[in-house]
């Protein structure tokens, strides 16, 4: 059985055929530059060399005509034709509250993610935009839609709503709702396999860290709380993105500098966080090699997201009680030993313990590693994130007519041998 996994962005799409009988990626890649002219695919098959073609895509629709043709056709082709692919899963990034689980696309579900376009207006256009091109190309095939946000659902009132007139929520939906919710959901049931405990008995915090960055505090294998919030700009510092702010920051922005309110949005979701600081770096690795080179504005920036990122962990432990294991995620937090460092260190008040020798080693290729040491108080590890193995394992599920609820903790990727 090949599943295909889509994740269609404004200007890319990125997918991954996964043979769910070989549990095994078969072939991935993404089509960059969508709508905007140059477009490219890059195209990787396990033990054959990577395959980069320009090919002009001026919509999502012939973005995935090429990624099938890369599939079945020439030097790429990993499958005879595409009647073999059983289901497609599409990352959606919100759902809202209407979608607690992963969903089998129908006009309805369409409907519905049209409804809460205004709270995603960057993401669920593309996300629809791929729906929509998938199920042109793949007629017969059944669509599931993936969200970021249903691990979050789980969230009790006191930590998604916000203290502001309750009839913006009843109306409007105002609230935090969370995203990266499959990497989360990911690692936690990873680290639960690492600590020996089924995920319903552990308590976790993860960090996502990429140039998006959130963290989940687990409570119970459940999401309790989590950094982002009605949008991904509230929460930690990133990329690009402020993180959190005194709320009278914009309109005090926008009065003295005479800007709109959609400029003032973009300076704090595009101009921001590790760019706005250091006024020329996004990529964490510039900031840490410019950091060693005596560059002030980027040893702050470090300084900055890590003391950030400390707190909430503080929050985090306060909230949930009792902590078994703390994970890092993404890019950054795979990678970034030096960031990791200035995150963990300083914490023996809760009893964390860290090899920071081991921890200073990069782990995206080399698997799950715990870094802390045996007395720790609190495991920390570093797993990379899968979040491509939870649309499948949701596709097979709904297709299977087996699929099992986040809070049921029946996915197969939380077994140790898998």
């Amino acid at each position: 059985m090949d599943i295909l996994a889509l994740n269609c962005g404004s200007s890319s799409v990125k997918y991954q055929l996964f043979n769910w009988d070989k549990k095994s990626v078969v072939a991935k890649g993404v089509v960059e530059r969508v709508g905007i002219g140059d477009s490219f695919i890059i195209h990787e098959v396990p033990g054959q060399d990577t395959l980069r073609e320009e090919y002009e895509c001026s919509n999502h629709e012939s973005a995935i005509h090429l990624i099938v043709k890369t599939l079945t056709t020439g030097n790429g082709k990993v499958v005879a034709d595409m009647g073999s692919i059983s289901a497609v899963g599409h990352r959606v990034v919100h759902g809202g509250e209407k979608f607690t689980r992963s969903v089998l696309i129908d006009d309805n579900v369409i409907q519905a993610i049209e409804d809460v376009q205004d709270l995603a207006p960057l993401h669920n256009p593309p996300n629809l935009s791929g729906i929509r091109a998938a199920q042109a190309i793949m007629p017969s095939v059944p669509q599931i839609a993936i969200f970021d946000t249903a691990f979050h659902q789980t969230m009790p009132e006191k930590s998604f709503m916000y203290a502001i007139p309750n009839t913006l929520y009843c109306e409007h939906g105002i609230r935090r709702y969370g995203f990266h919710g499959t990497s989360h959901l990911y690692v936690s049931k990873r680290a639960a396999v690492r600590l020996g405990k089924p995920a319903r008995e552990c308590n976790i915090i993860t960090l996502h860290i990429g140039n998006g960055v959130s963290m989940c505090a687990i409570k119970n294998g459940l999401s309790y709380d989590t950094s982002m919030g009605l949008t991904p700009l509230e929460g930690a510092i990133m990329g690009t993105r402020s993180g959190d702010l005194d709320p009278a920051v914009p309109l005090f922005i926008a009065n003295k500098l005479n800007i709109t309110p959609t400029d003032v949005d973009n300076m704090l979701n595009k101009k921001s966080g590790i760019l706005g600081i250091t006024g020329k770096f996004t990529d964490r690795r510039d900031v840490i090699e410019a950091a060693a080179a005596g560059d002030k504005l980027c040893e702050l920036a470090i300084e900055m997201e890590a003391y950030r990122l400390k707190k909430y962990i503080g929050a985090y432990a306060a909230a949930l009680g009792r902590v078994d294991a703390i994970v890092f995620t993404a890019g950054v937090g795979e990678n970034a030993g030096a960031i990791r460092q200035k995150v963990l260190e300083d914490l023996d008040c809760l009893g964390i313990k860290i090899d920071f020798a081991l921890n200073a080693k990069t782990f995206s290729k080399s698997g799950e590693t715990e870094i802390s040491l045996k007395d720790s108080a609190i495991r920390v590890f570093v797993i990379p994130t899968n979040e491509e193995l939870v649309f499948v394992e949701d596709v097979v599920g709904i297709i299977n007519n087996t699929y099992c609820d986040h809070t049921e903790y029946a996915y197969t990727f939380t077994k140790a041998d898998f």
